[in-house]
C-alpha cells in the first residue's frame, strides 16, 4: 500500500512537509548562500514576490516569465486530502533581473475547479501540455476505488486564450498520468506515471513524436526509476534530464538528481546535492537554455510558506554540467555563377533569440524614434536594419578556399549575414535544433550589378555632417523603402539596382526633411549625392506630443507584453528617467473586434502592464496614468460590420504615450546608437 506521502505524490505530487515546514511561521526571505562545488558555485535566492503563505511549485517557462502552480487562494473549493484549495496556474513576468513580478491567473480555459498542473510548452509558446484532474464535461472523474486519476492534456494557443483542449491518446482512468516535460526539440516528451509493469510507485516515462501523433510511452528504465517514487522530470537542451526522487540514497524526503540522456549509453544518476537539496523536499526544477539560471520549488525552512520557488544562478552551468552542446560547423561561400570560392567574405552570425537576433551583444535591428509620415505631430519608434559597417568587426572571415569554421550552440535558430564588396549580401537562416553531427553551410553570392551611392547628410547653417541622420531610399519600380542611419559625419551608402528611379529622403530631429531624386539610372558608375537639411522648430517632445508605440505585442490576446518586443518601451523608460519632469498618459488601445465591453476592459489591463513594465525599469508610478480606451478610438475605418485585412486591424492595436507635463521641451539627436536626447535644461 502506498504511503500518505506517495498517495499526495500521486495527488500531483505536491509533496507537501505538512508536520514541518508547513507550520513555519518566519514569513522573512530565506538567506541567500553562495555555494562552492567543483564545476562551479551555485547562489539561490527565495521569490518572495510570488511566494505566500500557501503552495507553489512546478515553475515552467513561458513567453517572458515563468508559468506556476499554486494553492494561494483561501476561499473556494478545497481538497480535502491534502486541506488546500485545488491548485491554480499562474503566470508571472520576470524583470531584468529574472525575478517574478506580481502574479495573475493564467488561463480562463485551462484553470478549472479542480486540480492543474505542472505544464510544458514547445519551442514558440503555441503548443502546451499540461496536468489536470481527470474529468469528464468538466466533473471529476474516479475509477473503480474512488480515485480520481491524472491526466496530460494538450491545449493550442488560439485568438483570445488557449483552445482545442484534449487529452493525450496513453492516459487511463485506472492510473495516472502526470507531469509533462517537453524536450527542446519537441520530438520527445517525458512525464511521471504509476501505471503497471512500472519499478517503483511513480515511474518516469518518454514517449516519441510520430507523424501519427505520439508513440507508446517507453519506461526509462532502472538506469532512472526505482522502487520509490519518480517524478517531475525536465529535459534541459544541454541533453540532461532532472528530475526529483525519493528512492535514491539522499539529504531527505525528495531529492533533485540529473543524468545525461542524450546518447546511446546514458550517463549515471547524479544527486544534485546542496544547495538544491535538503532535509525537506526539493522538486520541479527548470533550467535556462543556457544552463547558467533557473528556479525549483522547496519546502526548505526560512521560506514564505509551505512549498515556496527559489530563483539559483549558477555561471558555469549546474555543476559544470549543463552548458550547451556546441556542434562543429564549416560555411563554405561561393560565387553563384561559376560556383568558385569566394575568400575574404565576411561573416557575422546572430543567434535568434526572445530579445531579437543578436551577435556578441549586438543586436542586428537599431531602434529610433522618428515623426509621423501623414505630419499629424505624431511619433512613432520603427526597428532599422543596421549596414554590415554598423554591426562591428565580423565574426569570421573565409580562407583562400572560401570556408570558416564556428562552433554552434545546440538548439538554437541563427542567421547569418554574409558580405563581401562587388557582391550582393546575403542572408542564410541555420538552426541547430535536433541537429547533433557536423555541418557544412554552403551559402551562395551573386555579383552586384548596381551603382554604389555614397551620400552625406549636412546642415544648411554650417555644410556639417549630421550624425545619425536617418535616410529612406524609395524605389519607384516596386514601392520598396529602405531606412539606414547615417555614421558619425553623416555618410551613409547603399547600391541602387539599375533600371529604377529613387527618391531619397534625409530626416534629422529637429531639421526640415528634405529629397534628393535619382532617374533613369542605367550605369553602373558610383554616384555622390547631398541632402542639405535645414533648421525646424518641429519635431519637438513637448507638453502635447504623442508616441505611438506599434510594435508593442501581448501574450495573444493577454495584458502582458512579450519578451523581445519592449525595445520601444526600454527606451521611452531611459528617456523618462534622463527626463525626471516628464509625466505621460499611457493609454492602449485595441481593434473593433470583440465585444465592447471585453476590449474595453482588456485595453485597460494592457495599459497596466505598459506601467508595471516601465516601473519594473525604474519610473516613479505616479508619472504615469495607464488609460484604456478600448475600441473607441480607432484610427481607420475598421469598426463593426466592416472587413478589414489583419494589417488594418494591427492598425489600430497600439500603445500611445502622451506627454502630459514637462518642464521643457525634449529634442532628441540620433546618434549613430540610436535617439539621444540634447538640450537637457530641467
Amino acid at each position: 500500500m502506498l504511503s500518505m506521502r506517495s498517495s499526495l505524490l500521486l495527488l500531483f505530487a505536491c509533496l507537501l512537509a505538512i508536520s514541518s515546514a508547513a507550520q513555519q511561521s518566519s514569513k522573512t526571505k530565506a538567506s541567500n548562500k553562495l555555494y562552492e562545488k567543483e564545476g562551479g558555485a551555485v547562489e539561490i535566492f527565495n521569490m518572495t514576490s510570488i511566494n505566500t503563505p500557501n503552495l507553489e511549485f512546478s515553475p515552467a517557462y513561458y513567453q517572458n516569465g515563468i508559468v506556476f502552480i499554486t494553492s494561494r487562494y483561501t476561499q473556494g473549493r478545497r481538497d480535502n486530502k491534502i486541506d488546500e484549495t485545488f491548485f491554480e496556474l499562474f503566470y508571472s513576468d520576470l524583470d531584468g533581473n529574472g525575478m517574478p513580478l506580481a502574479p495573475r491567473e493564467f488561463s480562463m480555459e485551462v484553470n478549472s475547479q479542480l486540480h492543474e498542473g505542472p505544464v510544458t510548452f514547445d519551442r514558440d509558446g503555441k503548443v502546451m501540455y499540461f496536468t489536470r484532474n481527470n474529468q469528464k464535461k468538466g466533473i471529476q472523474k474516479a475509477d473503480k476505488k474512488g480515485v480520481t486519476r491524472l491526466k496530460i492534456y494538450e491545449a493550442k494557443r488560439g485568438p483570445f486564450d488557449w483552445k482545442d483542449i484534449k487529452e493525450l491518446p496513453f492516459n487511463s482512468d485506472d492510473y495516472s498520468c502526470a507531469h509533462p516535460s517537453l524536450s527542446a526539440d519537441g520530438t520527445r516528451l517525458y512525464f511521471a506515471s504509476d501505471m503497471p509493469g512500472g519499478i517503483g510507485g511513480m515511474d518516469l516515462y518518454v514517449c516519441e513524436r510520430t507523424g501519427e501523433g505520439w508513440s507508446e510511452p517507453i519506461n526509462l528504465g532502472s538506469d532512472v526509476n526505482t522502487e520509490g517514487n519518480e517524478a517531475f522530470p525536465f529535459a534541459h537542451s544541454s541533453g540532461n534530464l532532472f528530475f526529483a526522487s525519493n528512492g535514491y540514497p539522499g539529504v531527505g524526503g525528495y531529492d533533485l538528481f540529473m543524468i545525461d540522456v542524450q546518447g546511446r549509453v546514458w550517463g549515471q544518476v547524479t544527486n544534485l546535492g546542496e544547495p538544491f537539496n535538503t532535509p525537506a523536499d526539493d522538486l520541479g526544477l527548470i533550467l535556462n537554455p543556457e544552463g547558467t539560471r533557473g528556479y525549483f520549488a522547496s519546502s526548505r525552512e526560512g521560506g514564505s510558506g509551505k512549498d515556496d520557488i527559489y530563483l539559483f544562478e549558477a555561471p558555469d552551468g549546474i555543476w559544470g554540467r549543463t552548458r550547451p552542446m556546441t556542434i562543429e560547423g564549416k560555411i563554405k561561400v561561393i560565387d553563384e555563377e561559376t560556383k568558385g570560392n569566394i575568400s575574404g567574405a565576411d561573416i557575422r552570425i546572430f543567434e535568434r533569440t526572445a530579445d531579437g537576433y543578436l551577435s556578441n551583444g549586438k543586436d542586428l535591428f537599431e531602434g529610433v524614434l522618428l515623426p509621423a509620415e501623414d505630419s499629424s505631430g505624431e511619433f512613432v519608434f520603427k526597428l532599422i536594419r543596421k549596414d554590415a559597417s554598423q554591426l562591428g568587426t565580423p565574426d569570421l572571415r573565409t580562407n583562400d578556399d572560401g570556408q570558416a569554421d564556428y562552433k554552434f550552440r545546440g538548439e538554437r535558430r541563427y542567421l547569418l549575414l554574409v558580405t563581401k564588396d562587388g557582391y550582393d549580401n546575403k542572408e542564410v537562416v541555420y538552426s541547430t535544433i535536433g541537429n547533433k553531427g557536423k555541418n557544412v553551410i554552403e551559402v551562395e553570392l551573386s555579383k552586384s550589378y548596381c551603382a554604389e551611392l555614397s551620400g552625406t547628410v549636412v546642415s544648411r547653417t554650417n555644410g556639417q555632417g549630421l550624425a545619425g541622420a536617418i535616410i529612406k531610399i524609395k524605389n519607384t519600380c516596386d514601392q520598396r523603402e529602405e531606412i539606414m542611419i547615417a555614421d558619425a559625419a553623416g555618410r551613409f551608402s547603399y547600391c541602387l539596382p539599375l533600371g529604377c528611379d529613387y527618391v531619397i529622403t534625409g530626416i534629422k530631429e529637429t531639421y526640415n526633411s528634405n529629397t534628393v531624386s535619382i532617374n533613369g539610372l542605367e550605369s553602373t558608375l558610383p554616384l555622390d549625392r547631398e541632402i542639405v537639411l535645414s533648421r525646424s522648430e518641429t519635431g519637438i517632445i513637448k507638453e502635447g506630443s504623442v508616441i505611438v508605440l506599434e510594435s508593442i505585442y501581448y501574450d495573444f490576446n493577454k495584458s502582458y507584453i512579450r519578451k523581445g518586443a519592449a525595445r520601444e518601451m526600454d527606451e521611452l523608460a531611459r528617456i523618462m528617467q534622463q527626463y525626471p519632469s516628464m509625466t505621460i498618459e499611457l493609454s492602449s488601445h485595441t481593434d473593433a473586434r470583440g465585444e465592447v465591453s471585453y476590449n474595453q476592459r482588456l485595453s485597460r489591463k494592457r495599459a497596466e502592464s505598459a506601467k508595471e513594465f516601465l516601473v519594473a525599469r525604474g519610473v516613479e508610478a505616479d508619472r504615469i496614468i495607464a488609460v484604456g480606451f478600448g475600441e473607441s478610438q480607432l484610427r481607420n475605418g475598421c469598426k463593426d460590420g466592416v472587413k478589414c485585412s489583419e494589417e488594418e486591424h494591427q492598425y489600430n492595436r497600439r500603445t500611445e504615450v502622451k506627454v502630459i507635463r514637462i518642464n521643457s521641451p525634449v529634442q532628441f539627436e540620433y546618434g549613430v546608437r540610436g535617439p539621444e536626447v540634447i538640450d537637457r535644461k530641467d
